[in-house]
């Protein structure tokens, strides 16, 4: 549609340049009959005037004044444009996805019969025209309409085509101006505002490269947000604001680990639970990416086993055995009760393979989940009843929840968090 838009402004473009010059019939809707067609002494006739005369048509200028600039002032205002891509080389840079704006014309459509419309009222674009796109393919497009006439024996027709297609070119120079008026003038208002925010942009900056707090460089990041310093500025702060994250969180996960090698390697159950609060205190923002709620739950269940387990079980047990039995649970998806037996084995001799053991059971235990969790999926995507779907899909998403809670440390946690992403979007449907 688009492209169909764009094709039918541009010819509409070069028919202001013809001025009067008569349009070809399109040979898909029938070509005029040789008696018709524009004869050899014509085109030949009215083409040099077409050259001469539509560069200074009123109908192929701009229609404002201050957007045509006369020669003379364009040239002055090439020789003194303001480079604003100087300040491009480290955080002024174009983002990728260029922001859905309101065009202040009114925009053209096209009616049942193709012809284009200047009467529709303004829109909301989602995209921008891309010019590397969209000019190549409708020159590509005038050339092959004028060989479909020249292949239809119209020579003639197709010689005043292209000599209408040719005059385009004073007006490219006109764009040429205007377009570098207006970059002077962007440019300008870029320096102004890197001028302004150059402080704060270079605390954002410092700030990341020290690793400081993800909370500290977020509330200076919304800060420069919150005064609209341009789209550009806005992009780079986001992505500060993501980096500040990753860093914060990689400092995280090393200080939870060694909470965690506290509990389960040391037993040291009430160090564990005092750097666990002070922790949470510190790491707000990442409770859901850490899981410290469940990790709190596991040290408690692991100081309720050391008090249940008498000072000379394990004398009156083997040890071997137990690890022994714990495995074959974990083969026959007895999960619950290997699981107990794991803890208890945290307390003996072999606490180093009870370890490696429970962290085998935590793998086939969420394992377990995610197959169940792929069959209700399965199964939802056949019902045609919403509310069934609905229920499945829920049950979909608890199953993996359950992996999370009893095993947050699960070797594919970041699979399982995606994986209930992709159902909360199928739910929300």
């Amino acid at each position: 549609m688009k492209r169909l838009l764009a094709s039918a402004l541009f010819l509409s473009l070069l028919a202001a340049c013809a001025g009067t010059a008569p349009a070809p019939s399109s040979p898909e809707n029938g070509l005029s009959s040789p008696a018709s067609a524009p004869s050899s002494q014509a085109s030949e006739a009215s083409a040099p005037a077409a050259a001469t005369e539509q560069p200074s048509s009123e109908s192929a200028a701009p229609s404002s004044a201050e957007s045509r600039p006369s020669g003379q002032q364009a040239d002055q205002q090439s020789a003194v444009m303001f480079n604003s891509q100087q300040l491009d080389n480290y955080r002024l840079s174009t983002p990728e996805n260029i922001p859905a704006a309101a065009t202040e014309s009114a925009q053209f459509g096209a009616d049942q019969t193709g012809v284009q419309s200047m009467n529709q009222p303004a829109e909301t674009v989602s995209r921008p025209l891309d010019p590397y796109m969209a000019f190549p393919a409708l020159v590509d497009e005038v050339f092959a309409f004028a060989d479909s006439l020249y292949r239809a024996g119209y020579t003639d027709s197709a010689t005043a085509y292209l000599e209408r297609f040719r005059v385009i070119k004073p007006l490219w120079l006109q764009w040429e101006r205007r377009a570098d008026s207006l970059l002077n003038e962007f440019g300008k208002t870029r320096a102004e505002k890197s001028k302004q925010f150059d402080p704060m942009v270079l605390k954002i900056q410092n700030m990341n490269r020290a690793q400081s707090a993800y909370s500290l460089v977020a509330e200076t990041a919304d800060s420069l947000i919150a005064l609209a310093p341009g789209d550009s500025l806005v992009a780079w702060a986001g992505e500060q604001k993501k980096l500040a994250y990753t860093n914060t969180l990689q400092k995280a996960r090393r200080e939870l680990s060694e909470i965690r090698v506290l509990a389960e390697g040391h037993a040291e159950f009430n160090a564990a639970q005092a750097k666990l609060k002070e922790f949470q205190l510190r790491y707000r923002d990442f409770e859901d990416s850490l899981q410290t709620v469940a990790l709190a739950a596991r040290i408690a269940e692991l100081a309720a086993v050391a008090d249940s387990v008498a000072k000379d079980y394990w004398a009156k047990h083997d040890p071997a055995q137990a690890l022994a039995q714990a495995d074959t649970l974990t083969r026959q998806e007895k999960f619950p009760q290997a699981k107990e037996l794991l803890n208890k084995l945290m307390f003996s001799n072999l606490r180093q393979q009870a370890l490696e053991k429970y962290n085998a059971l935590a793998d086939a235990y969420c394992n377990k989940q995610r197959k169940v969790t792929s069959q209700l999926f399965t199964k939802s995507q056949k019902q045609k009843d919403e509310q069934n779907k609905k229920s499945l899909l829920k049950d979909a998403i608890d199953s993996l929840d359950n992996c999370l809670v009893e095993y947050p440390d699960y070797s594919q946690k970041q699979k399982v968090l995606d994986n209930m992403e992709f159902l909360k979007k199928e739910l929300a449907k």
